[in-house]
């Protein structure tokens, strides 16, 4: 049992209110512009929410009424979604990659009655819908272009809110006051892997939570001093728990959501910390093993043995032992030629990176431990406002996803399903009480979904209670398991899928790396070949089957995967395969290339 955690502030409006008379003039947001960055102090980001606040009051906005937001990350997010909140309403997420049909749906189903729109794309989803979004009264664009009617530009709103505060200098304030901890804050829908998306109710209460539980931890994780560099999508509850840290603590925040800018962003930033999907961290891995690759035989060489010198250390040092002087002295050498390099191509002032959104394979986690940017993985879902359990510098598992936050609390269910209670739990599911009782007990206890096992106060998560396979033969597989250990031991993978329910053995849908399995064709005699072609060559096949059977070879014999098939696209979003946080939505994939998967069962019919 964990003491319980509690904020001095009614609401978040009321915590960034005692940010800005804290720092003030110090730095808050960092934002590109024309090649270079721009920086906003909390006094000016103030300004500027204040601004959007009082022009959305203008419009009409009243107490939790809910506004929309639907762009990618960028400084614009952040100050309209701030300018919400202290207007006394409450935002909707929207992912910019939404159809126009599913933006419908969540806005129609939210009450939402403004939405926030990136530019004439997104405007243009919105005008094709209007006729089926009667509630939706004015949208407001950051790039796009206004009609002076139904479409503003965000500054005519910001002028809008201008004039009112000349008028009215106390009613921002005012505004603030009378925000309360139990108001709905955010609504988040689920993108969920199956079925419509769900909104998840947050209030005030569970970010404050947040906030607190995060300060709780001490310097240990963060601090003031830090710097953070934020990419992620905040439609998504992992970017929008990092601003509530952010406003907690004080610390400038770097924010760029474009995804190809990552690499070169971090060398401009020098961030201390980097919150990130696991995919962008296998993406990171598999680009520094193909240059080592690439730099000839002798630069592989001591590129691997610089990792197995390192592994071989840190495998010591968790068991309690410590290197000898020899092992000493060879990772001095190692961190000299390999790995230093790669810090400074993070910045190198990088103290660690957190992963969260799904399961980290813990080869790829042991790499960057043995780099020195260590990943601390978390976990939560959007039901408990993010951040749940994580791993903290001082306090580090790997293959865990840390300890519960401050005034978190974790069980086991008997079937093996982690329950979770504390601040962070949601209100409920947006007018769906049956779902929501589904999820929630009546003691306040979240039944997350996902299989896992206490060890010491760390939590383990084995896999997501419904992704279990049980093949016809009886046995159950962990698919992520498996998936995660392909990854790490092929760069050329990008996708797993494996699949088993109900049939005699495991086989796997593989996608592959377009950047990672094009160098390698460069390398290899195959440059002419287009990345479909490649998918289809037997060299190819042979390439990641080596990685399949060295794969095999350390799991059980009904896990291993008998047959797989290299599919000739990757998974998408747009496919809705995936989800716009990277999850994988097995159902989906199987359906849609289940002719293929069919064919790795020849002569068999599957168990009923």
């Amino acid at each position: 049992m964990h003491a319980e955690i509690t904020s001095s502030f009614r609401s978040i409006p009321d915590m960034f209110r005692h940010r800005v008379e804290e720092s003030g003039g110090s730095e808050a947001f960092r934002y590109p512009v024309d090649g270079g960055w721009r920086s906003l102090t909390w006094a000016q980001t103030r300004e500027r929410v204040r601004a959007i606040a009082l022009g959305l009051h203008s419009l009409g906005v009243t107490s939790q009424q809910r506004c929309g937001i639907l762009s990618s990350t960028r400084m614009d997010w952040i100050l309209a979604d701030m300018g919400i909140l202290c207007a006394g309403g409450a935002t909707t997420t929207i992912y910019p990659t939404t159809t126009p049909e599913d933006c419908t749906y969540i806005i129609s189903d939210s009450g939402t009655v403004i939405v926030f729109a990136e530019d004439d794309d997104q405007v243009a989803k919105l005008r094709s819908q209007r006729d089926s979004l009667p509630e939706l009264t004015r949208v407001i664009t950051f790039d796009g272009t206004s009609d002076g009617d139904w479409v503003l530009r965000l500054e005519e709103l910001e002028e809008r809110g201008r004039a009112l505060a000349d008028e009215q200098p106390e009613l921002f304030e005012e505004l603030i006051g009378k925000v309360d901890t139990e108001d709905l804050a955010t609504l988040i829908y689920t993108s969920g892997t199956t079925g419509r998306p769900k909104g998840v109710r947050l209030v005030h209460a569970n970010w404050l939570y947040e906030a607190e539980a995060i300060k709780a931890l001490g310097d240990d994780l963060l601090t003031p001093d830090d710097v953070q560099y934020l990419w992620l999508p905040l439609s998504h509850v992992f970017g929008k728990v990092l601003q509530m840290g952010q406003i907690r603590l004080g610390f400038p925040t770097a924010v760029d959501g474009r995804v190809d800018k990552i690499v070169d962003n971090l060398a401009q930033v020098r961030p201390t910390f980097v919150a990130g999907a696991p995919r962008i961290f296998e993406k990171v891995y598999n680009k520094v093993v193909m240059q080592a690759k690439e730099g000839g035989e002798l630069k592989y060489r001591i590129f691997r043995w610089a990792c197995e010198v390192g592994i071989r250390a840190s495998r010591m040092r968790r068991e309690g032992q410590q290197p000898g002087a020899l092992l000493r002295l060879q990772c001095a050498v190692a961190d000299r030629l390999v790995f230093s390099k790669l810090r400074e191509r993070f910045g190198g002032r990088l103290r660690y990176f957190i992963s969260g959104s799904a399961a980290l394979a813990p080869d790829i986690a042991e790499f960057f431990q043995v780099a020195g940017v260590p990943i601390m993985e978390g976990y939560g879902l959007t039901e408990t406002s993010a951040a749940t359990f994580v791993n903290r510098p001082e306090d580090y598992r790997l293959g865990t996803v840390g300890k519960p936050l401050p005034g978190t609390e974790v069980r086991i269910a008997e079937d093996g399903e982690v329950l979770v209670r504390g601040g962070g739990v949601l209100r409920g599911y947006h007018g769906l009480p049956e779902e929501t009782a589904a999820v929630l007990d009546p003691d306040g206890w979240l039944h997350t979904g996902d299989i896992g096992e206490l060890e010491d106060g760390f939590l383990r998560i084995t896999d997501r209670k419904k992704d279990l396979i049980k093949t016809s033969g009886g046995k159950y597989v962990a698919p992520q398991t498996v998936e995660g250990k392909l990854k790490a031991l092929c760069p050329y993978v990008s996708n797993v899928v494996v699949h088993g329910e109900k049939r005699p053995y495991c086989t796997a849908l593989i996608t592959l790396d377009e950047e990672a399995i094009t160098a390698w064709a460069q390398h290899n005699g195959l440059a002419a070949l287009t990345y479909e072609q490649l998918t289809r060559h037997a060299k190819v096949h042979e390439l990641v089957g080596t990685s399949v059977d060295e794969l095999n070879a350390g799991l059980a014999r009904h896990e291993t995967i008998k047959k797989f098939a290299i599919l000739p696209r990757d998974l998408t979003i747009e496919s809705d395969e995936i989800t716009p946080s990277l999850k994988i939505k097995r159902r989906v994939v199987e359906r849609n290339h289940g002719e293929v998967l069919d064919e790795m069962y020849p002569n068999t019919v599957q168990a009923l």
